[in-house]
């Protein structure tokens, strides 16, 4: 398969992930974290399929399309290490919705960032909350979810908070 063929197929797959997540959460309240904000492609497609959302990023920098970059009351810039437990804090039981996509390219720093975050996140979650990644991420008190029809096994993850 050719590379630009690749992006494309990795690309309809975040897509369509990304509005089943969406719909997955639709009949409960709380805000969504995104974490890597990346260029802001699916932190722009967050807010056009969930207007009525509160989203909050997270990145190291900006390297975002200036369209595509949030207020700064919904970015948290700087290390995730440290980010994130005081974003935890802040909305603890109030996140509906995690969209986490920080693959560096460096398979242990991968491994250590999705540990991590799977650590940290319980308790910001409420129940039914939806973890989606492009990481396998072991989240305590999650149960895996199908993923939507025609996205490959291990291209996306998602996990249900119990509660």
């Amino acid at each position: 398969m050719s590379r630009l063929n690749s992006v494309i197929r990795r690309l309809q797959a975040q897509r369509d992930c990304l509005n089943a997540a969406a719909e997955m959460i639709k009949d409960h309240d709380g805000i969504v974290l995104e974490i890597g904000l990346g260029n802001g492609r699916t932190f722009d497609h967050l807010r056009e399929i969930m207007p009525d959302r509160e989203i909050f990023v997270f990145d190291r920098q900006i390297a975002a399309h200036p369209k595509c970059i949030p207020d700064d009351d919904h970015l948290f810039l700087g290390d995730i290490f440290e980010t994130l437990p005081m974003a935890v804090e802040r909305f603890a039981g109030k996140v509906a919705l995690v969209h986490s996509d920080v693959g560096t390219g460096d398979e242990a720093l991968n491994a250590k960032i999705a540990s991590f975050i799977g650590k940290t996140l319980p308790p910001s979650l409420i129940k039914g909350a939806i973890v989606a990644s492009d990481q396998k991420i072991d989240v305590p008190g999650t149960i895996a979810e199908p993923l939507p029809e025609g996205v490959p096994q291990d291209r996306y993850f998602f996990r249900r908070y119990q509660g």
